[in-house]
């Protein structure tokens, strides 16, 4: 990969930070538009507790998501910050006063519908994707609250990334598979630019698929590239990337013992 220069450096940060939301006009001024575009993942939470009233109402809008033939595909192991460390003998991540293990949950359709077919990889698709729906909407009602939220593939070995050890620790029967923590607190930072974001004539078309162009995806590397060396001085892109590469293959493996253990 090569080295970036001072000056893609520079303009790659400058594009980050004069990126905006493209709202027509017309729309600027509506509140829920605003909720979900101005939405960030906050990585700094103050210590002060969340009120039990604000904490209902977000596990409610998860409860309440919509799921493929309203099966709730999903369960949340629900934490607060002395709980985690009892069970994880560490913090919440980012010290974040709550937090919420998502997971893809087939197990429980099983256990009520006579015959539920064979069919690991669209069990698990299905899981995932209903489980992702309530998870995005319990980030944006705690936006909308006032909190902060992130979402976490693999800090603190609570995402899909350590699915296996996720499944041993919790003991958590066939069917149901860890894909992400979402940690919840008040934030102690001010919200950070918008990331790089392709432009919306790069990912979407009508008819036959269409490629985004090259130009497209260099500059949004570069962005990516920029942003990551600016928020992690001293750190190597390069490195990070060989990091999740590695960690990709492990999960790999330790997912298809949770979703095709026949395989094994």
């Amino acid at each position: 990969m090569a080295k970036l220069s001072f000056f893609a450096l520079v303009g790659g940060l400058a594009r980050i930070v004069a990126a905006r939301p493209r709202l027509p006009r017309s729309l600027a001024g509506n509140e829920m538009l605003r909720t979900i575009v101005e939405r960030r993942s906050m990585r700094r939470f103050r210590d002060e507790p969340i009120p039990e009233d604000v904490w209902v109402a977000i596990l409610e809008a998860g409860r309440l998501a919509p799921s493929t033939v309203n099966l709730q595909t999903w369960s949340f192991a629900d934490f607060t910050g002395v709980q985690w460390r009892d069970f994880f003998g560490r913090g919440i991540p980012f010290d974040a006063p709550r937090a919420l293990i998502v997971m893809a949950d087939s197990h429980r359709a099983r256990r009520v519908i006579e015959d539920f077919p064979q069919a690991p990889l669209c069990e698990h698709t299905v899981g995932v994707m209903n489980a992702s729906l309530a998870a995005m909407n319990m980030c944006l009602s705690a936006e909308a609250l006032g909190l902060g939220s992130v979402m976490l593939s693999e800090t603190g070995r609570t995402g899909f990334y350590d699915a296996a050890y996720l499944a041993e620790k919790m003991a958590l029967p066939a069917g149901v598979v860890p894909i992400l923590t979402l940690a919840f607190g008040y934030p102690r930072s001010a919200r950070p630019a918008m990331p790089p974001k392709l432009p919306i004539e790069a990912v979407c078309f009508t008819g036959r698929y269409r490629e985004t162009p090259a130009a497209d995806l260099e500059d949004w590397y570069h962005q990516m590239r920029a942003g990551y060396m600016a928020g992690h001085r001293g750190e190597d892109f390069s490195a990070r990337i060989e990091h999740y590469k590695r960690r990709i293959g492990e999960a790999e493996r330790g997912l298809r013992q949770r979703v095709l253990p026949e395989e094994e």
